[in-house]
């Protein structure tokens, strides 16, 4: 009774809030008055070590499409380490969106406690009719609130914004459901495929696609998803390991041995990925990797990517876009990582499915069944059950998750929790132009 309670009043807030504003929940802009049909990338450098950061403006491209939602604008999770705003010439924040990068990943390491380095990354935004003024921000790790990291003005009849065509790639549809502006649009991007290798790209792509749908929530929201696969050719097949003194001449660069972790494989040059898919519809972009080694990434609005032929490609392909789609936080804590001290224990991690209990009421306290142990050992006899289970986020203290065994845990698992399937669904819905209070139930 109490839970329920408690929900009632959220939605409750939620409706007065919205009586009071006169907006919807996700922002009441006009997309028509404040932006075209297109999309412009900008282009930015982040560099620092782990002390301090700054980001620099490089380039901007103007693109052919704005696949992103039209009333969705403004980002109602509050998720990422990092977000960027749109404002306009009366200040008003007409677009936004969060982000994670590898740059924040890597100034977690001990390298970066004795180096300075730069990472490429791009971020993209409907065209703006008018001049605008593009903010990033950071989240302090002190505190979990965000500050002002640089601004940079933009015109949008500036004659040096490229409208260059980056590259030829073919785009092939996938699936189709419909207008791409109330779908989320999962784009597929070949790595390490050479021509001869197109028709087995297409061939893992709706083999991707199947194990997609396959799982909950996916397999539910069929309808709310279009697919694309982007042809992009390499010279040569498969990818880079260093640490075997092997290098192939691919279209994105990727690389095993990130950060000296073997299994952590990604395209540390974000700017190169964002290029290939310049002419494709996209909310999500996730890379496929012509190997069998084991290994992947994920990094929320940023890109997913793993191997494409290896016995656990399904599990790894659905915990990466649970990253780069949901924003979910990995709940394993025993397996090597190069991070130090990834989560402050003074503060709420902003993942969904994480908690360091500083603000438990926030997440899922409200979806433990009634005499479930809080803190729930972590024993066999809750297998199924939501409760708060101590290890997660790399550490095996501090931090709690929802579910013994999920899929943001292990490769084993055999399902998203409630937790995360919750947090999926309203990724979806926000993409798909869903009202965001169907599922506050």
């Amino acid at each position: 009774m109490i839970n329920k309670f408690r929900k009632y009043i959220r939605v409750l807030a939620l409706f007065i809030i919205l009586f009071i504003t006169g907006t919807t929940l996700y922002g009441g802009e006009d997309f028509d008055s404040h932006f075209t049909g297109q999309r412009l990338r900008l282009d930015v450098i982040f560099a620092g070590d782990a002390y301090s950061q700054s980001v620099f403006l490089e380039e901007l491209h103007k693109e052919p499409y704005w696949s992103g939602p039209r009333e969705n604008l403004t980002d109602p999770f509050n998720y990422g380490e990092y977000k960027y705003s749109v404002i306009d010439s009366s200040g008003k924040v007409i677009f936004s969106k969060g982000f994670n990068n590898l740059f924040q990943e890597w100034r977690t390491t001990a390298e970066a406690k004795n180096i300075k380095k730069a990472f490429n990354g791009s971020y993209h935004i409907p065209y703006p009719r008018e001049r605008v003024t593009v903010i990033f921000y950071e989240r302090l790790k002190e505190s979990g609130d965000f500050s002002e990291l640089g601004r940079f003005p933009v015109d949008p009849d500036d004659k040096l914004i490229s409208s260059e065509r980056q590259n030829t790639f073919k785009t092939d549809t996938i699936l189709y459901n419909g207008d791409p502006a109330n779908k989320l649009d999962i784009l597929f991007i070949a790595e390490g495929y050479t021509q001869d290798e197109m028709d087995k790209f297409r061939d893992d792509a709706l083999r991707f696609s199947r194990y997609l749908f396959d799982i909950e929530p996916y397999k539910s929201r069929k309808s709310d998803i279009n697919i694309w696969a982007l042809k992009s050719l390499s010279n040569e097949s498969g990818t880079d390991i260093p640490h075997k003194d092997i290098w192939k001449n691919t279209v994105l660069s990727s690389n095993f041995y990130t950060f000296r972790i073997d299994r952590y494989l990604t395209a540390p040059n974000h700017k190169i990925v964002a290029s290939a898919a310049s002419n494709s519809h996209f909310d999500a972009m996730y890379v496929i990797v012509n190997t069998d080694i084991y290994g992947g990434g994920g990094i929320f609005n940023f890109y997913g990517l793993s191997m494409a032929d290896h016995q656990l490609s399904a599990a790894v392909f659905v915990h990466e876009l649970g990253h780069s789609l949901a924003g979910l936080g990995d709940e394993y804590y025993s397996s090597a990582v190069a991070y130090e001290d990834f989560y402050n224990l003074k503060t709420e991690p902003w993942e969904p499915n994480l908690t360091t209990l500083v603000d438990f009421d926030s997440k899922w306290r409200d979806k433990i069944p009634t005499g479930t142990p809080i803190p729930t050992p972590n024993e066999d006899i809750y297998k199924g059950v939501t409760g708060l289970f101590e290890g997660g986020g790399y550490m095996s203290k501090g931090i709690y998750r929802p579910y013994l065994d999920c899929r943001m845990k292990s490769n084993t698992a055999e399902r998203f929790c409630p937790v995360c399937t919750e947090a999926i669904n309203r990724m979806i819905d926000f993409y798909a132009g869903k009202a965001y209070l169907r599922r506050v139930e």
